[in-house]
This record gives structure tokens, C-alpha cells and sequence, in this order.
């Protein structure tokens, strides 16, 4: 393996250590240290892994937790019917600022997340595997190592991906892989059918790393021993990104349905002001719900949370609740793909009322004009960014309605923004009006109107907007048209 040191996430774990095991002994497993921790894999015929696909309940680990064994038959069936081999796609892309869980399993135990992959391409007589990653990531270089230890059921290949949130999606995922731009298909197809959903036109069956993982585990344990931890719904472990302010996030496998409340005392965090679950595309809990709910699919959705792809922040009581939102939503909103009205309108003018909220400088209208923009970008978008993004935002401003009611009723709660929730290091481009020159024309409005709102005296409502690739060009035309020169495009990175 290249000699330049892995980034290596550092890893924890609470009661039974199944995707971690190992990692109390070695910084990384590779084959022959995999092999030590890990009893042999025996391999299952088609019939044998669908068995216990179900029989364990899989659950994608991913996000949205559709059934591993319904889109692998859906998969099968696409293959028997055109009588093209499927393939098979680990999606470790992972473009979400607050989760590593992915990077971990990757960068760590590498051949676990391959000895489910196998399984699978073996028993369905694959014809390849592609192992999605982050371009720059520590997958990139630990991902093309492990393959070249192993012998493999087919032809396998490591896909190096931009960092971006909408890389991880399935649908972009999938035409990055096709060799297309990496974005969400405008049109709504399943990979596991094959034809313009799937690679090279092949019914493609495509699932999360950690997915991929557990199924390795599981062949291991066999349904029984699987079950033993967990609840009788979801049987086994969690993989959670527990992040720390002002720290590296920290990895933790747990039993699933454990209380919240004992992982963030394990992590020596308490609940402050809230806690959210899921990442951002997840949900916010108030500390009293956080506390006592358990980490399960089930016990979320009970509590309105979901856990998504297991990101989780406790956000402190030192920090301003409004203003550290704002910065996500406006990260969020930069990150789409801009291909459908919600993500081309909706978030960016959400995130805009949000930052006037945070600001204290809102007109009384702010908080429902961010309510309705957020309520329309929910269930109309090519794919679930919208939604998610909507999901975050909403139950922040319900669990933080005593700081919204602070900033709309004056200057702000008066707390700095600290920058617990984590985001990348800012790059890209920004527009910016110069007020000294401004006089109020409003073609900038005209000409990139997903970048510029218009106020009720016709000046620009912010002095500061991300700019995201799919508007650099109405904010170019806004600079060279402006009348006064008061608009300049800010590039950094």
C-alpha cells in the first residue's frame, strides 16, 4: 500500500464490537489481520443469501433503510427477465460533513465491507463490483489496497467521486459511474430494474458500505447470534458518528435501540440544547426527548427523528442555535444540484429567511416565510435533498422556538456561533454587493434570480451569497450588467 499515512477515524464501541472488532489491536486490518480477527466466510448460494437477508431484517444503512433482501430480488428478477448479470455497486461515497462512519469502515476494515460485496457478486453471478468513494478521501488509497490482496468473484474497480453532499445519492452515484455528470437523474428509475437506472443499462443492485459490512457479518453469526443484541425488530449493531466540538468525530458501534442518552454520556457529551439524529438530512430532538429515545428505526420515527445515515451532534448551550443553522442551510442550499424548483428556489430562499433570523433583522413575516419556503420544497424534488434538507431545518425551528422568538423579538439571543455543527473548509464563490454603491435597480434580481432577492424598498436582502456551480452563470451576468458595479463574484479555495 502507498506509504503516506491514512487519515484514520478514530473508533469506539458499546457492548458486542462486530465492525470494529479488531480495531482494539490494529490501526487498519488488512487481509492477513482480517483474517486473524474474523472467522471464515462460508459462501451462500442465491437462495442461502436471500434467506438471510431476510431472516436478519437488513435494513439499508445508507438513509432511507429499504430492505437489502427486496432490492436485491428486484435486482434478480431484472436479470432473469433480460438475462444480463447484474452488478454490484458499495456506495462509499460519503459527502455528509457530520458523518464517517463510511471513511471508518473503508479506511479500517476495508475487507469487511469487501467480503459482503463478494458474497453477493458470487452468489448472483455478477459480472463487476464498483466501490464508489470520495475523491481525496482515505478510501481512495486503503479501498485499491485491500482489492489487490483478495481474490474476487469478478472484476472489481474502486470510482473515485467529487466531494459533494449530492454525490452519495444513488442516482448520481450511478451516472457518475456511467461516466456522466454527478448529479440525481431527472428522471425517477430504480437501479435495480437495469436500463437508464442502473450501470452500463445492467440491473445493479447498490447499497451503503455499512450495508455491506453487516451482510458479512451476519453470514458470520448466521440469524441466531445475529439477534442476540439489538431489539426483536432490528436485530444487531449501529454504526453512529458521534461529533465532538471542537474535536474529530468519533465513530461508535452500539447495540441497536440503545438509549441516546447513554451514548452521549459514554462520549462525555450531554444534550444542551438539542440534539440532532441523523445527519442533515435528519431530524432535531429536543434534550428532554434526546435523552430517553432509543437508537433504533422504529424509536426514532416514534419521536418524529429518524437515524439516517447515524450522524449525531449535541448541540451546546454556549452556541446560537439560529446562527448555527443558518450556516447549513446555506451550505445545504449551495450543495444541490439545481435541477428542480425546490433546490433551484426553495432552499436558497429558506436558507436566506433563516439568515435573517439569525441575524435579528428579519421582518415578522421571516419565520413563516422560511416555514412555507422550507413546506414547499418538501415531497416536489428529483430526489430526496429537498426533503431532507427541509426535515433539518423544520424541526430545528420548532425544538429551537424560544431562540427563534428571541431573534424576531430583538437583536438575537445574544450567543456567538461557534461552528459546532461541522461543515467543509469554505471554497467555491460568493456574490457580494458593495452598499456604498447599490442604488436599488434590481437587475440582479432579474438576472440570477436563485441567487438575489429583492426587499420591500427593491435592494438586495443580502450583502453575501453562496454561489453554486449551476448559478456561477446568472451571477457573472449579474456582475458585468450592474448599472452601479456594485455586485463582484468572490472566488475561494
Amino acid at each position: 500500500m502507498n506509504d503516506a499515512p491514512l487519515e484514520l477515524p478514530e473508533v469506539g464501541w458499546m457492548g458486542s464490537a462486530r465492525l470494529t472488532a479488531g480495531l482494539d489491536r490494529h490501526q487498519r486490518l488488512d487481509l492477513a489481520a482480517h483474517a486473524r480477527t474474523h472467522q471464515p466466510l462460508r459462501q451462500l448460494d442465491r437462495e442461502e443469501l436471500l434467506a438471510l437477508a431476510d431472516a436478519v431484517a437488513l435494513p439499508g444503512r445508507g438513509g432511507a433503510g429499504f430492505p437489502f433482501a427486496r432490492k436485491a430480488r428486484a435486482a434478480l428478477a431484472a436479470a432473469d427477465r433480460t438475462g444480463a448479470p447484474p452488478v454490484i455497486v458499495v456506495n462509499g461515497a460519503e459527502g455528509e460533513p457530520a458523518s464517517a462512519k463510511d471513511k471508518m469502515l473503508l479506511t479500517r476494515v476495508p475487507h469487511l465491507v469487501l467480503d459482503g460485496a463478494c458474497l453477493a457478486a458470487a452468489a448472483f453471478g455478477a459480472e463487476e463490483i464498483v466501490i464508489a468513494v470520495t475523491a481525496g478521501s482515505p478510501g481512495e488509497i486503503s479501498v485499491p489496497a485491500a482489492l489487490a490482496e483478495r481474490e474476487l468473484p469478478c472484476q472489481a474497480r474502486t470510482l473515485c467521486l467529487p466531494e459533494r453532499f449530492v454525490s452519495g445519492e444513488s442516482g448520481a452515484l450511478i451516472r457518475g459511474v456511467n461516466g456522466l455528470p454527478v448529479v440525481p437523474s431527472p428522471l425517477k428509475s430504480r437501479a435495480s430494474d437495469g436500463g437508464t437506472g442502473g450501470v452500463r443499462r445492467r440491473p445493479t443492485l447498490l447499497s451503503n458500505a455499512e450495508t455491506w459490512a453487516q451482510l458479512a457479518v451476519a453470514a458470520r453469526l448466521g440469524p441466531d447470534a445475529h439477534a442476540a443484541v439489538g431489539t426483536a425488530a432490528e436485530g444487531g449493531t449501529v454504526l453512529l458518528t458521534v461529533n465532538q466540538p471542537n474535536g474529530d468525530p468519533l465513530v461508535v458501534e452500539v447495540p441497536a435501540g440503545i438509549r441516546l442518552g447513554l451514548v452521549l454520556d459514554a462520549c462525555g457529551l450531554r444534550p444542551g440544547a438539542g440534539v440532532l439524529v441523523g445527519g442533515y438530512h435528519g431530524a432535531w430532538l429536543p434534550p428532554t426527548d434526546a435523552v430517553d429515545v432509543p437508537l433504533s428505526r422504529a424509536g426514532l420515527a416514534d419521536r418524529g427523528g429518524t437515524l439516517g445515515a447515524g450522524a449525531i451532534v449535541a448541540l451546546p448551550d454556549g452556541t446560537c442555535p439560529l446562527g448555527e443553522i443558518a450556516q447549513v442551510a446555506a451550505w445545504l442550499a449551495a450543495e444541490s444540484a439545481g435541477q428542480c424548483g425546490p433546490c433551484k428556489r426553495g432552499l436558497p430562499a429558506a436558507a436566506e429567511a433563516l439568515a435573517l433570523l439569525a441575524a435579528g433583522a428579519a421582518e415578522p413575516s421571516a419565520l413563516e416565510d422560511a416555514r412555507s419556503a422550507l413546506g414547499a420544497a418538501q415531497g416536489g424534488g428529483a430526489c430526496s435533498h429537498p426533503d431532507g434538507t427541509a426535515r433539518f431545518a423544520l424541526t430545528a425551528l420548532d425544538v429551537f422556538a424560544e431562540d427563534v422568538d428571541a431573534h424576531l423579538a430583538g437583536p438575537g439571543c445574544g450567543r456567538p456561533v461557534r461552528g459546532v455543527l461541522p461543515l467543509p473548509r469554505a471554497n467555491g464563490a460568493r456574490l457580494e454587493v458593495d452598499w456604498s454603491r447599490c442604488a436599488g435597480h434590481g437587475l440582479c434580481a432579474v438576472l440570477a434570480p436563485d441567487l438575489v432577492r429583492l426587499g420591500p424598498h427593491g435592494y438586495p436582502t443580502s450583502t453575501a451569497m453562496p454561489v453554486a456551480s449551476w448559478q456561477e452563470h446568472g451571477a457573472r451576468r449579474a456582475v458585468s450588467q450592474c448599472p452601479a458595479l456594485a455586485i463582484r463574484l468572490r472566488h475561494r479555495g
